[in-house]
């Protein structure tokens, strides 16, 4: 459903724009900060609603830090993934490579400040920003755009270069409210962020579904 805050062409576009990116990296990337919670959860998620449908993407996740390194998804998280009917993995986390990066035509990150985390990353790599969403612009929380959340009329849009001053820690761990997948880890309630993951991954599957439409 579009949000009545955003013009239906709008997000017409900005599908358009995603699916054209998708078409030259089939590959969507899921980031939050460690890579044991919340951006395996979207992994799992996404994975599955996109086998259902027998679209062609393959789905990864990581995280903006190597702190949780090596590890396993964390058991609560695990725990409300079963619960509602997932298959859950044996994985590691692991924080993003160039090659992840390069890789994918969609980066989804799970709060801005992921995404401030992601840009300094991206333009290491030399990865356009146009490729990196925020999770919460496919649940209709905040505008799809179709430059990406640094792109005009994206939540991130007029920050510029004043982020580079930014700690890295503010930028791993503050939260921009309602624009941000809430961090179960802080909050407790891994039921609540499940919740949101998914309604994000039906948007998502929506987006990616509407060629077959046209």
């Amino acid at each position: 459903m579009t949000s009545a805050l955003q013009p239906f062409d709008q997000t017409e576009r900005a599908g358009a724009a995603i699916r054209a990116k998708l078409a030259e990296n089939p590959q969507i990337l899921v980031v939050c900060t460690g890579n044991i919670c919340r951006s395996p959860m979207g992994e799992v998620v996404l994975k599955a609603r996109i086998a259902e449908q027998g679209l062609e993407y393959t789905v990864s996740s990581c995280g903006v830090s190597a702190e949780e390194q090596g590890n396993p998804i964390y058991p609560p998280a695990a725990r409300v993934l079963r619960e509602n009917g997932y298959v859950v993995p044996q994985r590691r986390a692991r924080r993003a490579s160039v090659q992840d990066l390069r890789g994918s035509g969609l980066i989804l990150a799970m709060t801005v400040g992921h995404a401030r985390s992601l840009k300094s990353m991206c333009e290491q790599a030399g990865v356009p920003l146009d490729r990196v969403h925020l999770w919460r612009e496919f649940d209709g929380t905040t505008a799809l755009v179709p430059a990406g959340c640094f792109g005009d009329g994206g939540v991130l849009a007029d920050e510029g270069d004043s982020q580079k001053s930014r700690r890295g820690y503010s930028d791993f761990y503050s939260s921009g409210g309602k624009h941000d997948v809430p961090d179960p880890w802080y909050t407790g309630d891994f039921d609540q962020t499940f919740e949101i993951v998914e309604a994000g991954a039906v948007g998502i599957l929506n987006v990616l579904r509407r060629s077959e439409t046209i």
